[in-house]
């Protein structure tokens, strides 16, 4: 089992939205990849705003990763699906193999890691890099040096995520452990996307990052 390898790009600054409509925003800005994580939709209504997505990141030739819905994700032909580790064993990974599409793990701990390098994903995102802003602490925070040390345990790309602001990207970003940094709200003012924050987390990424 092998998944596809994303391509030479970095990842970027990564943002991970629950809405498609904050994808052209995005887009717009340059980011060339992000994730649709729907919480409080379903049915028709959820598959439309998939469809939608995947149609959208398709004209930026944008890497759009799916969170959890991975049978949408692959009736539709998305680029990517994002799994956490509760997922990742519910979910028929085989079938997400021969659609061919591109997997992404999370993964907080060093016994994480190690499952998910089990189904030798795409890319692996580990965190929390901080104290997460936008839920509760979950797992206590990796901070830089383990992400550092983590990442350079592995052969894949790396996506840092949790707790990460305009205030701290500079710190994850001149670690050089990671191809794409994860924003949650860093990219938005109110519940709205702002093109001054998101050129401001590229600016610091290209500076400092990989």
């Amino acid at each position: 089992m092998k998944f596809p390898k994303c391509d030479e790009r970095p990842l970027g600054i990564y943002p991970v939205v629950d809405r498609t409509e904050k994808l052209i925003p995005l887009y717009e800005c340059g980011i060339t990849t992000a994730q649709l994580r729907v919480k409080d939709m379903e049915g028709k209504a959820l598959e439309q705003e998939i469809i939608e997505a995947i149609r959208i990141s398709e004209i930026f030739d944008a890497r759009l990763f799916v969170n959890d819905f991975w049978q949408l994700a692959i009736k539709h032909s998305a680029y990517g699906i994002h799994l956490g580790q509760e997922d990742i064993q519910e979910a028929n990974v085989q079938a997400i193999l021969e659609a061919g599409i591109h997997l992404g793990i999370s993964t907080h701990t060093p016994r994480e890691i190690d499952i998910a390098l089990g189904f030798s994903p795409s890319y692996l995102a580990i965190g929390p890099v901080f104290e997460p802003i936008s839920k509760e602490l979950t797992y206590d925070p990796v901070g830089i040096a383990l992400l550092k040390k983590w990442a350079e345990s592995v052969s894949y790309p790396v996506v840092a995520i949790g707790g990460i602001t305009i205030e701290n990207i500079g710190e994850v970003a001149k670690a050089k452990a990671a191809s794409g940094i994860a924003m949650i709200s860093g990219v938005l003012e109110g519940n709205t996307v702002s093109k001054a924050r998101t050129k401001a987390l590229i600016e610091v990424f290209e500076k400092y990052g990989k």
